[in-house]
């Protein structure tokens, strides 16, 4: 990404949340920032620190790392606070166990001896605000998702809205504030918000973290004005000042082919290339969700009589699942098949694929960095969203024409022969329409990041505030 001659060498504290979705993003965001002359350490767990291992290499002697071990927590098994493998329900418990930290990296910051005078922390740490607060300097919530799902995920936890009726999981809860007055039921709402409406004690510590991130100095998301522009502008509004920084899409430095990805990379890409033009459908459900066996039945069923091309990137069980009752891709799936279409265990080369000239469409989760790669390659999304922001996010992508519904929820199995429709129908002038509004997002994706697009003088915006 282009930038134009902004110069401060200011010295920032960078802290992601230690899950995937949510720390790739902001370490690309990291590799901008340094682009920019800023000196950054980047804070991990040291199980995590591999992870950092492209960018310090990229920056040597301008990005560094600070270890702190892990705090404790009775919900959290010892060593697998990993990037990858986050175990399924430790999200709340290693924001507590995080929020540890706050006496060692003070002690850290009082006895450096150029301290940061700022702070880029996940959303999900809020409680770094007081901290940048003590040492009087300013806090930057960072965002790993897009403008409309945190306006969302901000009013649940300002509002506070609750149930009238205390069984009733498909009650409406209505979000008028927001531009076109989304409403989701209950059970679509973010999991840690209704927890805390249920009592959980732990809760209370992470409402007070989201609305310190309401509170905070600025606010960074990996959007584009183009993409969001409404909801970027509804958040100044609501937060009463124009410190809203949408900087993305933030895609991994260099040749967007290349970078990450599993030893499948070369295999599938040289497929690929075998196929024609916006032909091929993509699978894959993120980094933390695994189908149940019923749904892989389903998809792969879907993918059978629809006779379309495809690349399905299956996420075998790990942490949290009985291995018998998740990700199983159905017996003799793969030679009926054959030729067709490839299935691709762990880790897929996402980007690449889906940059890739013969991959028109994506069955996706709608988790956040998922959605931002298919907008910046042009490619339609068909959408099933399962938890968290995906819904808010699957609501976006419906309203902009970019996205057509497949299912939704983590417990649904859609019906097979609908799915094979959708497929067929996806890759067919049918779609015509939302291809070309995905087309039209994907140009304006590009120019953001191009030369005086809207992300670089964003960035350069957000660069410029750490020396005021």
């Amino acid at each position: 990404m282009p930038m134009s001659d902004v110069s401060t060498g200011s010295h920032i504290l960078v802290f992601p949340y230690p899950a995937q979705g949510h720390m790739l993003s902001l370490l690309d965001l990291t590799h901008q920032l340094a682009i920019r002359n800023l000196t950054i350490t980047i804070l991990v767990t040291p199980k995590n620190l591999p992870t950092l291992s492209p960018i310090l290499a990229a920056h040597p002697t301008t990005v560094t790392s600070l270890l702190l071990p892990l705090p404790p927590h009775p919900d959290i098994p010892s060593g697998i606070e990993n990037v990858k493998d986050l175990p399924i329900g430790a999200f709340k418990a290693m924001m507590v166990a995080l929020g540890d930290l706050y006496n060692p990296l003070l002690d850290w910051f009082r006895n450096h001896p150029n301290p940061p005078v700022a702070i880029i922390s996940d959303f999900f740490l809020g409680w770094t605000n007081r901290l940048a607060g003590e040492l009087g300097i300013r806090r930057y919530t960072f965002s790993p998702s897009g403008a409309l799902a945190l306006s969302v995920i901000f009013s649940l936890w300002r509002d506070q809205p609750r149930r009238i009726d205390q069984e009733n999981e498909n009650e409406a809860i209505k979000f008028p504030n927001i531009p076109n007055s989304p409403e989701y039921p209950w059970w679509q709402l973010s999991p840690i918000y209704r927890s805390y409406v249920e009592g959980d004690p732990a809760s209370e510590f992470i409402k007070d973290g989201f609305l310190a991130d309401i509170a905070s100095w600025g606010v960074v998301i990996n959007s584009f004005t183009e993409l969001e522009r409404v909801h970027v502008d509804r958040l100044k509004e609501e937060l009463g000042h124009d410190r809203v920084f949408a900087v993305g899409p933030l895609l991994p430095p260099g040749d967007r082919t290349s970078g990450r990805g599993g030893s499948s990379s070369d295999y599938v890409l040289s497929w690929l290339d075998t196929c024609t033009d916006q032909t091929v459908v993509y699978v894959c459900f993120g980094s933390q969700l695994v189908l149940t066996n019923d749904q892989m039945e389903v998809v792969a069923l879907g993918l059978e009589k629809s006779r379309v091309k495809f690349v399905w990137s299956v996420k075998e069980p790990t942490v949290g699942h009985e291995a018998s009752d998740y990700g199983r891709v159905p017996a003799g799936f793969e030679d009926r098949v054959a030729g067709r279409g490839l299935v691709i265990r762990g880790w897929a080369p996402q980007v690449a694929i889906l940059s890739h000239y013969s991959v028109g469409v994506f069955l996706t989760h709608c988790g956040w960095n998922s959605i931002i790669e298919a907008v910046a390659a042009e490619v339609l999304m068909l959408t099933w969203p399962m938890s968290a922001d995906q819904f808010s996010n699957a609501t976006l992508l419906h309203e902009l024409k970019v996205g057509i519904k497949a299912s939704e929820g983590e417990g649904t199995v859609p019906d097979s022969d609908e799915l094979a429709e959708l497929f067929r129908k996806s890759v067919s002038e049918e779609a015509r329409l939302e291809r070309e509004r995905a087309k039209k997002f994907g140009k304006a994706a590009k120019e953001a990041v191009g030369e005086k697009g809207s992300s670089v003088c964003e960035l350069d915006r957000l660069t410029a505030n750490f020396s005021h």
